[in-house]
């Protein structure tokens, strides 16, 4: 007894995987597309569903219905993926961002160390100049004079001041040029 195609496949050659592809790849990606809103990851997913459907696809009784199934289904867990990643935005921003730590203020034990070793150095280069180049470096950096007012302390011309810290500036540079801290 010999039995009678089904209707649904009367007339029509078997599908292969090539005819699909050729057949259902736009309507597919138009779908993923509007599950995703991105055309990229819309055709990550298309080519993800026909890489699976080749591999089992002796098993697969409706393929064009299962391509969309599965298209859908990888659409799906591509969004949930994407909202696990919480995006790192530059600049500010003023929603408030999930559960973010602040970040240390602290600089790390071995750059703390080193900017120790760095201040340490400075102080005794500083004590090996002589008592007014000291004295001007002082009122140049830690009371933020300028030259002029400088002048009015410490009764030199500013022209003077301005060749003292100089020369000051260059004898400390080499002090700490050989201790190699600056280069």
């Amino acid at each position: 007894m010999a039995v009678a195609p089904s209707p649904s496949l009367a007339g029509r050659e078997p599908e292969t995987v090539t005819g699909l592809f050729a057949t259902l790849e736009s309507p597919l990606l138009g779908y993923a597309l509007r599950l995703l809103s991105d055309a990229d990851m819309a055709q990550d997913v298309v080519q993800e569903a026909f890489l699976r459907l080749h591999a089992q696809f002796e098993d697969v009784r409706e393929p064009r219905r299962w391509l969309f199934r599965t298209v859908h289904n990888l659409a799906l867990n591509q969004r949930r993926h994407d909202h696990r990643i919480v995006p790192i935005t530059s600049g500010n921003t003023d929603a408030p961002t999930p559960a973010a730590d602040p970040p240390d203020p602290q600089p790390l034990p071995d750059e703390q160390l080193a900017r120790w070793e760095g201040v340490n150095l400075v102080r005794r280069s500083l004590q090996n100049l002589d008592a007014r180049s000291r004295e001007l470096l002082t009122l140049k950096f830690n009371d933020d004079l300028s030259y002029k007012e400088i002048s009015a302390r410490t009764g030199l011309t500013v022209g003077h001041v301005g060749y003292l810290l100089h020369h000051a500036l260059k004898a400390l540079g080499a002090e700490l040029a050989k201790a190699g801290l600056v280069s």
